[in-house]
């Protein structure tokens, strides 16, 4: 996860902005649950990212690096794990719903570098989702408009992604089985959506 968080971090908000829905997400579940400490951990945690956001989306003033992306991410990742540990009737798949954008995202890349362009799944590329927005629809879309807006722009089409994970997360919480079926149509979803956009069919 915390790699994963590394990686949707490429444009002005995206990162941030999807980390935020996840903490809010968790900090939900948690107060239903009643458990202050991941609550307070959570509501912290959101808050510091909305500050950070403040001056990183739109305009780009200061940045989260690779420190604060995996330490977002690793925080992300470790919440879910003490919830569902500290709550057994948590589904642990409650958990990968709610991460499934940047989850999916890094084992969709290392197939795709791997087996689909047959090279180190370790190197970067510019392939990635959010990279492909950003070139066939954003800078099409907004041609005029200034290079850093222009940036900003790609992320709330992101985060569209990640809450459309996170409401079936928080609506089926504790049911394995609809988390299940949530999760693979959202990999179906994604899949459909980076292959109509890689082949140009996308208008938006």
């Amino acid at each position: 996860m915390a790699n994963a968080m590394n990686i949707i971090d490429g444009f002005n908000g995206l990162a941030g902005g999807v980390s935020m829905i996840i903490f809010l997400s968790y900090a939900y579940v948690s107060f239903v649950l009643q458990d202050e400490l991941l609550l307070y951990l959570s509501l912290i945690m959101a808050s510091a990212i909305f500050g950070f956001l403040l001056l990183n989306f739109p305009f780009g003033k200061i940045f989260l690096g690779d420190g604060g992306s995996y330490f977002i991410g690793f925080l992300a990742g470790l919440e879910g794990v003490l919830l569902v540990n500290r709550h057994p009737e948590v589904s642990p798949w409650f958990v990968l719903m709610l991460l499934a954008y940047p989850v999916f995202e890094t084992v969709f890349s290392i197939y795709r570098k791997k087996f689909l362009r047959g090279g180190s799944p370790f190197e970067p590329d510019s392939i990635h989702l959010h990279t492909l927005i950003y070139k066939r629809i954003i800078r099409r879309k907004y041609k005029r408009t200034h290079p850093v807006i222009r940036n900003s722009l790609t992320s709330p089409y992101l985060w569209g992604f990640q809450i459309m994970a996170s409401i079936p997360a928080l609506l089926f919480w504790r049911n394995t089985i609809p988390l299940v079926l949530s999760f693979l149509a959202f990999c179906f979803f994604y899949l459909w959506f980076y292959w109509r956009i890689v082949r140009f069919r996308l208008k938006m």
